[in-house]
């Protein structure tokens, strides 16, 4: 069934249509063009400054991993060293992944609350 589009009110948001489902009550524009909401992801995004250590093994085969999310605001070389030495002090294998998130094979969350407190950071220890 075709769309009805008819003309944009003179505040720029839309008026009406068959397609556009839902507005955003603060620009005025479907949900699918809202800029409001792409804000509040990237605010979302950049956390609440305190890093989550948690302890995964879904996805991996059964594998044991100690994951580190929260690390986001480091540069990306800062972040890869930052890897290598909880690595090194875990005395395991891992890798640095896109968006902040270090992986550290096996469970060494004791061992990277602590490394991570002892650089200055706000830690939670999260699920498993």
């Amino acid at each position: 069934m075709p769309s009805m589009k008819l003309k944009s009110a003179g505040t720029g948001g839309l008026v009406y249509s068959t397609d556009a489902g839902s507005m955003c009550p603060a620009c005025r524009q479907p949900l699918a063009a809202c800029t409001c909401a792409a804000q509040a992801a990237a605010a979302a995004l950049r956390g609440d400054g305190t890093v989550r250590v948690h302890f995964e093994t879904k996805g991996r085969g059964g594998k044991a991993v100690t994951v580190v999310r929260g690390l986001d605001d480091l540069p990306p070389d800062t972040l890869a060293q930052w890897g290598k030495q909880l690595r090194t002090a875990c005395g395991a294998g891992g890798a640095v992944k896109d968006g902040g998130v270090l992986e550290i094979q096996g469970d060494h969350r004791e061992k990277v609350q602590a490394w991570l407190q002892a650089q200055g950071r706000k830690v939670k220890l999260a699920g498993g």
